[in-house]
């Protein structure tokens, strides 16, 4: 038995086989997940997982090297905003776009996790990088 990081398996395996330039999706109760990309269901209930929770062991797992999280949480949540981005290193660059063009790009995922999050536009998109 795993004893410390991340015990749920097919995430562990997904960042253990992520390679340079993989996305990975961590996203809220209803964020939808293209055809043919993993989908990782976590959601147990209304805030449970909680998506920062989850956010925070992934990255404490997987090297990226960029971050893409959806613009409106700018005006419409800029305290959660600031509570995303103080997850992620200060050296990532965070690329803020329109929610309608993240569900795009979520098509081209290795894996999309889905939270019990509900708070709006909890989502976000992690690039893989390298550590050498």
């Amino acid at each position: 038995m795993k004893k410390q990081g991340i015990l749920q398996g097919e995430i562990s395996k997904i960042i253990a086989e992520s390679a340079h330039t993989d996305l990975i999706m961590i996203g809220d109760a209803g964020m939808p997940v293209p055809e043919g990309v993993k989908f990782i269901d976590l959601a147990v209930k209304e805030g449970v997982p909680g998506f920062l929770d989850v956010l925070e062991k992934v990255l404490e797992e997987l090297y990226i090297e960029e971050a893409v999280i959806d613009v409106e949480l700018k005006d419409l949540n800029p305290d959660y905003r600031k509570k995303i981005l103080s997850l992620i290193d200060e050296k990532v660059p965070v690329k803020e776009i329109p929610h309608e063009d993240l569900k795009k790009m979520s098509k081209s995922c290795i894996a999309a996790i889905r939270t019990g999050e509900f708070t709006p536009y909890s989502n976000i998109i992690l690039k893989s990088g390298v550590v050498f």
